[in-house]
């Protein structure tokens, strides 16, 4: 069965809201440990949809040019940003996320994770969204990924992410058309990999 675009959508949606992110989260522990403060995830959780990375070019070594930045845009689909609740710091944890897209074959999912990772390899800041500006958005050591499947996804992908030893949930996110109210978003139970 085909995962329809919609699901794909309300999905990033939801996961967007940093209550929905740490739901998500919860999923796969071992990235729930590192929120650094699970009462206030609102201040320790930034999630950023789509995110910009503003990349270091370096200078050529023949003149005395300052190093270039260019802007790109990073091929997962959230980056989950830790950071100090305290000291309003970012952490040294970036959690990359990646949404099964419809349509997307093995090879895909996994090419935009190597994509993202040739692109952080250099030093790299993140366009952040604009409530949390002030944070020191340089990028971090530490990126780890995670992937978001769902029920309709081909059996062939999780065999190949568990190959790999890459984590990823299940997601029953479902949508179901109400006669009154449109469309209305239930969440169900969902499985993970430890």
């Amino acid at each position: 069965m085909a995962i329809a675009p919609n699901l794909y959508e309300h999905t990033l949606v939801r996961y967007t809201d940093p209550l929905h992110a740490t739901e998500l989260l919860r999923q796969y522990r071992p990235y729930l440990e590192m929120i650094p403060s699970l009462r206030r995830p609102q201040e320790s959780l930034i999630p950023i949809p789509l995110p910009i990375a503003h990349l270091q070019i370096p200078a050529a070594t023949t003149t005395n040019q300052r190093p270039q930045v260019k802007s790109v845009m990073v091929p997962c689909d959230l980056v989950f940003v830790m950071c100090d609740p305290e000291w309003k710091v970012k952490t040294d944890i970036e959690l990359l996320v990646f949404i099964h897209r419809p349509g997307e074959s093995f090879t895909e999912l996994l090419t935009r994770w190597r994509q993202s990772q040739v692109l952080l390899s250099r030093s790299y800041s993140w366009d952040m969204p604009l409530l949390h500006r002030n944070v020191f958005s340089e990028g971090a050591n530490r990126q780890f990924p995670l992937f978001v499947l769902f029920q309709e996804t081909l059996a062939v992908i999780k065999r190949g992410l568990k190959a790999a030893h890459l984590p990823y949930v299940v997601d029953t996110t479902i949508l179901k058309e109400q006669p009154s109210s449109g469309t209305k978003l239930m969440t169900g139970s969902s499985e993970s990999t430890e």
